[in-house]
């Protein structure tokens, strides 16, 4: 399991790494089509589409672990009886966030990103060691702790990033 300085170095480098990332790109590439939607009816999607897909990871992370610690039985909200079912639902809620959000910049989404890193750090450092080994029910991310968890925002990320690199060269 990763530490509680780990996490919070790696946590606030790897924001400052996506903001980085995100504000090299040009407005053209920002707006361009770049990986297909996981979702069979949706839309091709852009880097501001995969920006809106982290921010709601981020959040939706952060508010498993807090449902956690309260003490909640089944803190990830999937529905679906099969792993298939529950994958559609995860694609289908992942496209309808991202339209959702479509309006909005590339500066308010980092803004928006930002803040929600900043509650994600403010919650690793108001909870004790054994909170973060705390494993939180049914998480395939990371170890499935809390540390683990929300650890796993690094690595999505980076992966995200990668994809969007990799579809706008494809793309070009």
């Amino acid at each position: 399991m990763v530490d509680r300085a780990q996490l919070l170095s790696e946590l606030a480098t790897q924001r400052e790494k996506l903001e980085s990332h995100v504000r090299a790109l040009t407005a053209d590439e920002l707006d361009r089509a770049c990986t297909a939607s996981e979702d069979p009816g949706g839309a091709d999607w852009t880097p501001r589409d995969h920006l809106a897909h982290l921010l709601r990871i981020e959040k939706a992370f952060l508010g498993m672990a807090r449902l956690t610690l309260a003490g909640d039985e089944r803190p990830i909200k999937i529905s679906g009886a099969t792993f298939e079912e529950r994958l559609a639902s995860v694609h289908r809620d992942n496209e309808a966030h991202v339209r959702k959000l479509a309006d909005l910049s590339v500066d308010q989404l980092l803004q928006e990103h930002s803040a929600a890193r900043a509650d994600t750090l403010a919650f690793i450092a108001s909870i004790s060691d054994d909170d973060l080994t705390t494993p939180i029910p049914g998480a395939p991310w990371g170890d499935g702790t809390i540390a683990g968890v929300l650890h796993a925002n690094s690595g999505h990320e980076r992966q995200h990033l990668a994809w969007v690199d990799e579809g706008l060269a494809a793309r070009a």
